[in-house]
C-alpha cells in the first residue's frame, strides 16, 4: 500500500512511540522509511549571538549537529529491524520542509509524533503536528505519547 514512509522528528519526548510506529508500518508494507530532521532556521535567525561566533554559526551548527544525531538514532534501529532507510536534515521552518519533503520523495504516509499531555494543559496537537496535519494533501498518522505535565 505504501512505498515510502516518512518520520520527521525533533527527537522531543513527543516522538518516542512515532518511531515504533513508523518502523512498525515500514516493515508491515515493505516501505523504505525516510527520517527528516528540520533544523528550524526560525530559532537561530532569532538568536541574538554572541561575540564570539560569526553570526549564527554556533546555534546553527549546535542545531544541525542534533539533527544528525537525532536522525542516526532513528536509522540505527532501522538497520536493526531490518528496514530501507532514508536520512534527511534539512535546514528551513518545520512544517513547509517537511510538507516539501513529503512531495519531492513521494511520500505515501507521513508519520507523526505529538505530545499527549494529561488534563487541560494541552488540547490541541503540537504547532508542527497541527500544521502538517491540516496542510498535507497525503495521509498523516498522528501518534501521541503521553507525556507529564
Amino acid at each position: 500500500m505504501y512505498d515510502r514512509l516518512l518520520l520527521p522528528t525533533d527527537m522531543s519526548a513527543g516522538v518516542d512511540r512515532a518511531i515504533e510506529h513508523a518502523l512498525d508500518a515500514a516493515r508491515r508494507y515493505d516501505a523504505e522509511l525516510h527520517v527528516l530532521y528540520v533544523v528550524d532556521a526560525e530559532a537561530y535567525s532569532s538568536y541574538p549571538g554572541d561575540e564570539y561566533v560569526h553570526e549564527f554559526e554556533g546555534l546553527e551548527k549546535a542545531l544541525e549537529q542534533a539533527g544528525r544525531e537525532a536522525v542516526e538514532e532513528i536509522t540505527a534501529a532501522a538497520v536493526e529491524a531490518g528496514v530501507p532507510h532514508e536520512a534527511v536534515v534539512r535546514h528551513g521552518v518545520p512544517h513547509e520542509e517537511i510538507l516539501d519533503y513529503a512531495e519531492e520523495a513521494d511520500v505515501g504516509l507521513m508519520v507523526i509524533g505529538s505530545k499527549n499531555r494529561p488534563g487541560e494543559y494541552r488540547r490541541l496537537l503540537g504547532s508542527v503536528a497541527e500544521r502538517v496535519v491540516h496542510m498535507a494533501d497525503r495521509p498523516v498518522t498522528v501518534v501521541k505519547t503521553p507525556v507529564e505535565a
